[in-house]
């Protein structure tokens, strides 16, 4: 599974306004939402379910990363996005520091396999220090773009 079978190209953020995880969530959920992926009658219910999983644990893994995830009963497919905030969000991250990347994923209910297999392939590429430091760099959504496609085609 590469990242560009689920992530949402048009829903990719580069400047997250949100300063909280609530915020920082529905931000993302929206951007999914606006980019014609998630219905309007699903967003809040998806909010939900994404902030559920939050109070199990953080999904704030460290090194100012976080893999908010969950699944949801009314999605056909694997969809994602990528932010990028550029002031940091504390997300009750596991090393207590800030959050700058975030990998967004909410899959069909029905399909754990895939849910797994995309859960794996970001966590295998936030381990690349390179990875992680192109998408950093990243001012725009064509860079993220490219970084994710460069990941995905071991180019990086």
């Amino acid at each position: 599974m590469k990242l560009s079978d689920f992530v949402i190209r048009d829903s990719i953020i580069v400047d997250l306004q949100a300063t909280t995880k609530e915020a920082a969530i529905r931000e993302m959920v929206h951007s999914l939402n606006a980019s014609n992926h998630l219905p309007d009658s699903e967003v809040e219910s998806v909010i939900r379910a994404i902030l559920g999983r939050e109070e199990l644990g953080s999904t704030g893994i460290g090194m100012g990363v976080a893999v908010p995830h969950t699944r949801h009963a009314t999605l056909t497919r694997l969809i994602g996005t990528v932010a990028l905030s550029r002031r940091g969000v504390d997300f009750a991250a596991l090393d207590g520091d800030p959050v700058n990347i975030f990998f967004l994923l909410v899959s069909p209910q029905n399909q754990p396999g895939d849910h797994l297999r995309a859960l794996e392939n970001i966590s295998r590429h936030l381990k690349d220090e390179r990875f992680v430091s192109f998408l950093r760099q990243s001012s725009d959504r064509e860079q993220v773009i490219q970084v994710l496609d460069d990941a995905d085609h071991n180019t990086l």
